[in-house]
């Protein structure tokens, strides 16, 4: 049991470079966490992370279990289907949640950690950085304030396998089988769904490359239009998500990275850790995010079909 003046334990999960460049980083510098250890696929490189923040390196299955034992929270930096399974477990073990987005690919992956949660009674917060950026989360919760948007459209083009891209994101595996539908997906609605309210309706088809086109009805009554993809030409990346309405248009800001975000998720981890509250970004809209993902999914795979528009 953690108090307001007892740092929380939080274990990293994950070497690769969003867990480099963004969860360790962060986790070492935020003034109330310990960064209770790492814990890698493979060895070497969880004792190479480790040992850039003093902390103690783990691997290997018995390791896992050795890092919720020395930790309070376990911070994921896996692929999704990776993630999923080893979360439910760090949930069973006592161990309160940081996941990266999406929580999983499969609608019962993201419910097992989900229950995993409930169930074991830990905090959770599922990282969408656009929730948590300064700049942007301002604009979301200003926006959602003035509310009664009549459309919505969010469109996040990466190029991450264009020619001349340099992304260290370009090489994985998950994103190249899932592309952006399930990588830049959960960023754009977790944008739309605080400010429009959930999704009751979906259609979805494809585009060029790995493009998914979204078109979502929401409680409040409004719509919205989604384009997503990481296969884009390199000119035409590019995210921008407009809201127009009785009061205007408005639209989403910059944002400066994602070490302050992450630390902004910490935050709201810890808040809910003390205060027993659920944070509205948590692993139960982890799992809206993948079951929404996985209908848009299929309705385009069925639209793809020989003879699907007969």
């Amino acid at each position: 049991m953690t108090t307001p003046e007892t740092p929380l334990r939080v274990g990293l999960a994950g070497t690769g470079p969003w867990a480099r460049n963004t969860h360790a980083p962060a986790l070492a510098a935020h003034p109330g966490v310990v960064l209770s250890g790492v814990w890698g696929r493979r060895a070497e490189a969880a004792e190479e992370l480790a040992g850039e923040y003093g902390a103690a390196a783990f691997s290997g299955d018995a390791g896992l279990d050795e890092l919720f034992a020395v930790s309070d929270a376990v911070a994921f930096a896996l692929p999704p289907d990776v993630q999923a399974p080893l979360a439910a477990r760090a949930a069973a073990a006592g161990c309160h949640l940081i996941m990266d987005k999406p929580v999983a690919t499969t609608v019962a992956g993201a419910r097992e950690v989900a229950e995993a949660a409930e169930q074991a009674r830990v905090a959770s917060v599922v990282f969408c950085t656009l929730r948590f950026a300064p700049q942007t989360a301002a604009w979301i919760a200003e926006q959602s304030a003035v509310g009664d948007w009549f459309t919505a459209r969010a469109d996040w083009i990466g190029a991450l396998w264009a020619p001349g891209s340099d992304s260290e994101y370009a090489a994985s595996p998950w994103r190249r089988e899932r592309g952006g539908l399930w990588d830049v997906g959960p960023h754009a609605l977790s944008v739309l769904i605080p400010l429009l309210g959930d999704v009751t309706a979906l259609t979805a088809a494809r585009g060029p490359s790995d493009v998914h086109h979204l078109v979502l009805r929401h409680t409040s009554g409004a719509s919205s239009t989604v384009t997503l993809s990481l296969g884009a030409p390199m000119a035409a990346a590019g995210v921008e998500v407009v809201l127009r309405g009785e009061h205007g248009v408005a639209s989403l800001p910059g944002w400066d990275g994602a070490v302050d975000a992450f630390a902004a998720a910490v935050d709201a981890l810890i808040a809910s850790v003390r205060t027993g509250e659920a944070h509205p970004c948590d692993v139960r809209f982890g799992l809206r995010l993948t079951e929404l993902l996985a209908e848009a999914e299929a309705q385009a795979q069925a639209r793809a079909r020989p003879g699907a528009g007969e």
